[in-house]
């Protein structure tokens, strides 16, 4: 799937030539500091993409704390089964409780931080050799989504993918960690809503089943009336 400062020291000028040397310095600080904000911003790169190679859809959203980071879920794949015929699984990832996870709905780009350049970067997991690679994001286009994948800092390939608004057939539709969505690593996955439970929101004024009452305490059994006293 993957692939000079100036001198203080000067001689004395007067006022005229001062004012058009400052206008001058002036100018010049402007043209220098351009560079810095001539870059036109990225546009958003979420949304669905497919592919350069065409064998899947990769839904890219915000995530993280305060959703500043950027996160990539698998949510169609050309081949979801496997030559047996069963839901293709991640048997290559590194990490042995995820081997038998289903490859359809996995993450595989992992919490990218905005850089200098209005570009997302950080890693990227590829399922089809179970390595991972550091890579960059960013969208110049609006339907296009370059992603720049590198083993190593001198050996880097980069990737168009195409946004899609269509959906599929088996494609995930549903929001992440949600029914019909994909799954999250624990690092990425949304928080619970206040007041949800682990069976969904608590209804109104309420935070689960009440207690039971505890029973009334049984009445004291009532004394018995004090013998009279013998007669003298």
């Amino acid at each position: 799937m993957i692939f000079g400062p100036i001198g203080a020291r000067a001689p004395f000028l007067r006022t005229g030539r001062t004012a058009a040397l400052a206008a001058g310095l002036a100018g010049l600080a402007a043209l220098s500091a351009a560079p810095a904000s001539a870059a036109a911003p990225a546009h958003d790169p979420s949304g669905t993409w497919l592919t350069q190679d065409g064998k899947a859809r990769i839904r890219v959203e915000k995530c993280g704390p305060q959703e500043k980071n950027l996160c990539g879920y698998a949510v169609w794949l050309k081949t979801p089964l496997n030559d047996e015929g069963k839901p293709r699984v991640d048997f290559r990832n590194p990490d042995p409780k995820k081997r038998t996870r289903a490859s359809l709905g996995h993450q595989l780009i992992l919490g990218l931080k905005l850089n200098e350049d209005a570009h997302y970067e950080g890693k990227i997991y590829n399922a089809e050799d179970g390595k991972f690679y550091d890579v960059t994001v960013w969208s110049d286009e609006p339907e296009e989504l370059t992603v720049k994948g590198c083993l190593i800092a001198f050996l880097c390939q980069s990737q168009t993918w195409k946004k899609v608004t269509d959906t599929q057939p088996g494609q995930l539709t549903g929001p992440t960690n949600g029914p019909n969505g994909p799954r999250a690593d624990a690092e990425w996955a949304p928080k619970a809503a206040p007041g949800a439970t682990a069976n969904g929101p608590a209804a109104t004024g309420t935070t689960g089943a009440a207690p039971a009452a505890k029973p009334a305490p049984k009445p004291a059994a009532p004394k018995a009336p004090a013998a009279p006293a013998p007669a003298q």
